[in-house]
């Protein structure tokens, strides 16, 4: 999912803003404590970003520590929940594979958590215009953050479903650092290494990325931004494109 900038002469398309998506919903008048699956679900991705190795990597270790901290303040917090409707799109036809799949993996845990709530999750485009082919490959749910049922605008996590044979656009965040957790399946950034469930991908504000999927199996990932509020309330959603070449 991405909050996406083009680099210096890169043309851009299909925009869409984040806070497009109704930030400002009605609240339910319950607080996650009265919910107790979503809390399950919050404290399977503290427990994720706590047993996933850090690989020797003093950036990715701080930034693990950093969604632990935020994800301990929000259970503190008890914050109130948001109404958001259920919504599938296309590539929601895969998800129950996905789940199936990561049932005998390291992420089974968060597995059963995400299928205990996968009736009540809002999957989207985030895009006023998604490229061609790509709306029947691709969603993102957020759970936590300025538009999720359970709010936040100190982190957002969500998952991300791609179908087999998905390529992801080229697009960077712009003061966001950014973690995948492959929870089913198998993807590829940028061509370099293939991350089956339990990888983390770790990408820091402004590096490009390009996401491929596997051809014969989808692939469910979880995925954290940390940011300062107003980035994160404020998510610009553009995909990159190599200028066209003048003769």
């Amino acid at each position: 999912m991405s909050r996406i900038g083009a680099p210096d002469g890169a043309l851009c398309g299909s925009v869409a803003r984040m806070d497009d998506l109704a930030p400002d919903s009605p609240q339910t008048g319950l607080h996650l404590t009265d919910r107790p699956a979503w809390g399950y679900l919050l404290r399977d991705f503290l427990e994720m970003y706590r047993i996933i190795p850090a690989g020797g990597s003093a950036k990715i270790r701080a930034h693990q520590r950093l969604v632990r901290e935020k994800i301990t303040g929000v259970l503190r917090a008890n914050p109130p929940l948001r109404v958001t409707d259920a919504a599938t799109k296309p590539v929601t036809g895969h998800l129950q594979r996905a789940l199936d799949q990561g049932r005998g993996t390291p992420m089974s845990r968060v597995i059963r958590s995400i299928d205990g709530l996968a009736g009540q999750l809002s999957w989207q485009y985030g895009y006023d215009k998604v490229p061609r082919g790509l709306d029947q490959k691709y969603a993102y749910a957020e759970l936590l953050g300025p538009t999720g049922p359970v709010q936040s605008d100190q982190i957002i996590l969500g998952l991300v479903l791609f179908a087999p044979g998905c390529i992801y656009p080229t697009h960077a965040h712009d003061g966001i650092t950014e973690s995948y957790i492959c929870l089913s399946g198998a993807m590829s950034q940028n061509d370099q290494g293939v991350y089956v469930p339990g990888s983390m991908i770790f990408n820091l504000p402004g590096q490009m990325h390009r996401i491929t999927v596997a051809d014969l199996e989808p692939s469910l990932l979880a995925y954290a931004w940390i940011g300062p509020p107003e980035k994160l309330l404020s998510q610009k959603m553009v995909f990159s494109r190599k200028p066209r070449k003048t003769l």
